[in-house]
């Protein structure tokens, strides 16, 4: 098959975060293939302090060659980390 097929996806992804507040919270997710490459990320523009766990989607492009991905969450201080998830592709 042609590597270079992308299928796009619906990702909806649910972070908690222990520090929501206006002062540090979890400002993105992103989708990282097998090799650590960004497929996509969602930008978060303000704290979730009173709606925890909170979940946002995002469409995703995911090449064909790809079976699973990571789903990693970034905090406004401490950068990207935390709980990783990772999910076959369907």
């Amino acid at each position: 098959g042609d590597v270079y097929k992308r299928q796009q996806y619906d990702v909806a992804v649910t972070l908690s975060s222990p520090y929501d507040s206006p002062e540090r919270y979890a400002d993105a997710w992103r989708v990282l293939d097998p090799d650590g490459n960004q497929l996509g990320i969602r930008e978060l523009a303000h704290d979730h302090a009173n709606e925890q766990p909170f979940t946002r989607s995002a469409t995703v492009a995911i090449p064909s060659g790809v079976t699973s991905v990571t789903i990693e969450g970034r905090d406004q201080v401490s950068g990207w980390g935390g709980a990783t998830v990772t999910v076959d592709v369907p």
